[in-house]
């Protein structure tokens, strides 16, 4: 996997912080980074699945074609607000305000799809947040990461410091199955083991 060397300018992501989440529906790569994730998936159906940063509900609204239950996570109250209303015909999509590492959901997942949060953790949250996924993800389950990969001044971890945080659970806990670059996004997809 070799890192693209265009410079781009950085994505609108809304901070752990922001109220106003960025216009991310407007966006052509979000559109695109989004399918490349979907396309991602190992499986064709989930039956419980766990997105983390849902922020306004675009990737939420295709994932959950794919799931027989979707419980997404947003700290931001007016990015899921937008995802609540996007989503208002789904019964099996369920939304919580909650920010990962500080809280995490009860039960188990077979498949954590993580967009873009892990930037806005520290180093000490970022393994807290791998300690929780890992208790909560089931044998066989699958740990899809996507990420931006470049830095803005609110973002305290690289896209690639993220994924390569995850990669050292390998081969241990996790099995590494796929690792791409889609222009300045970053996707991997493991396997619990």
């Amino acid at each position: 996997m070799k890192p693209s060397s265009a410079i781009l300018p950085a994505p609108p992501l809304a901070s752990r912080e922001a109220e106003q989440p960025w216009p991310l529906d407007a966006l052509g790569c979000v559109r695109s980074r989004d399918d490349v994730t979907l396309d991602a998936l190992p499986r064709a159906r989930y039956r419980n699945a766990l997105e983390i940063g849902g922020a306004t509900g675009l990737l939420t609204e295709k994932l959950q074609e794919r799931c027989d239950a979707l419980l997404s996570l947003e700290p931001s109250e007016s990015a899921q607000a937008r995802a609540i209303h996007r989503c208002r015909h789904l019964p099996h999509v369920r939304f919580e305000r909650m920010s990962v590492p500080d809280r995490y959901p009860e039960g188990t997942f077979d498949l954590t799809l993580m967009s873009g949060r892990g930037a806005y953790w520290s180093l000490t949250e970022l393994a807290l947040a791998q300690q929780r996924i890992l208790e909560h993800l089931e044998r066989g389950g699958h740990l899809v990461l996507v990420h931006w990969t470049g830095q803005t001044r609110d973002m305290r971890c690289s896209g690639h410091e993220v994924h390569a945080a995850f990669r050292q659970l390998a081969p241990r806990h996790l099995r590494h199955l796929r690792g791409e670059m889609e222009g300045t996004w970053r996707l991997d997809v493991f396997e619990r083991l």
